[in-house]
């Protein structure tokens, strides 16, 4: 099999472009004061983060964007097998909708950390505001994918099924939910120094490697433009953490791993290979249900990763103990892929 270096540029630039960005994002966040405010709710030892930089999602959406870009370009030019894909309507309008549908959801995002940040309103958006706008993006996304021919999808153990008629029918509003709930479960995530970028990386990684094996190059590229941008904003991101995703980054990175699901034509994947995602956001749920029916709190405090904080677990341990379970996850998702489960 012929080695495709098109990824590996992908992955370099994201890295690269992210990394840079950094070093003239921070100081202007910093000059603007767009610090992060540290709620009283949380951990009381997160009061010492209070005034660090946040929204530096905008470093990731950069590194991606101008990363995947030139990739592209570099790919056309050389006729690098990656342009056939280019020449493929179907595959650049699900490339072009994914990135879209993702940017949208960081300008959600963007416009509630300004709102947090710049007008002094701790809590941003309304919850009704911001389900609002990410449905209306998702059923964009949604429409836009099955106007281009997204006429199936496949379930592991099942194969494809159609989505256009019948029972089938119904992938639509669970497709809808599914899209929601991710780019909040991961918004969830981000909550501790590099906690959301590191699972992110491990996620993007297994679609690198799903991509490349079911041939889907476009979304290879993608893939390896994000994990690269990933590795970047790690390096500004790590604890101590000079600056904060905030919901620019978070919800970004949402659409993202979304996009790269239905980019291969397996938005279910994304459950095994998300799994820290889910379990981040099923454990607000149950310890919201279990809370106002017994006035008793299930966890110590959710999200997950605040528990396991106030067990005593280093934001380090929590990072790396959360990412090897997404590296679980994401392997029985590859197996999925490469056994034709």
């Amino acid at each position: 099999m012929n080695f495709n270096w098109i990824p590996m540029i992908a992955a370099f630039l994201g890295f690269s472009i992210t990394a840079v960005l950094g070093t003239v994002v921070i100081p202007f966040l910093r000059k603007l004061h767009f610090g992060q405010t540290i709620l009283d709710i949380g951990p009381k030892w997160h009061k010492e983060k209070q005034g660090t930089p946040t929204m530096g999602g905008i470093m990731i959406a950069a590194g991606v964007l101008g990363a995947s870009a030139v990739a592209f370009l570099t790919a056309w030019i050389s006729h690098n097998a990656v342009a056939v894909q280019l020449t493929d309507t179907y595959r650049v309008s699900v490339l072009a909708a994914g990135v879209c549908m993702a940017l949208c959801m960081g300008a959600i995002g963007f416009l509630d950390d300004y709102i947090k940040v710049v007008k002094k309103r701790n809590l941003g958006l309304t919850a009704r505001q911001k389900t609002f706008m990410q449905l209306a993006v998702s059923a964009a996304y949604l429409a836009t994918l099955c106007i281009s021919g997204m006429h199936t999808t496949y379930i592991p153990f099942i194969g494809d099924i159609n989505i256009v008629k019948g029972a089938g029918l119904l992938f639509w509003p669970i497709a809808l939910l599914f899209i929601y709930g991710f780019t909040n479960a991961v918004n969830l995530t981000d909550g501790l120094d590099g906690l959301a970028s590191s699972v992110t990386l491990v996620v993007s990684c297994a679609f690198l490697l799903a991509s490349g094996f079911l041939k889907i190059s476009s979304i290879n590229v993608l893939s390896a433009a994000l994990a690269g941008a990933c590795v970047g904003f790690l390096l500004w991101n790590a604890k101590p953490a000079k600056v904060f995703m905030g919901d620019t980054g978070s919800m970004f990175l949402g659409g993202m791993v979304v996009a790269l699901s239905f980019g291969i034509g397996r938005p279910v994947l994304l459950i095994f290979a998300g799994c820290l995602y889910f379990l981040e956001a099923l454990s607000v749920m149950l310890q919201v249900t279990y809370y106002k029916k017994t006035k008793k709190r299930l966890f110590k405090m959710a999200p997950l990763h605040h528990h396991f904080e106030l067990c005593g677990w280093s934001e380090q341990k929590i990072v790396f103990v959360f990412s090897a379970i997404s590296f679980v996850g994401c392997f029985v998702a590859l197996l999925s892929v490469i056994l034709g489960w």
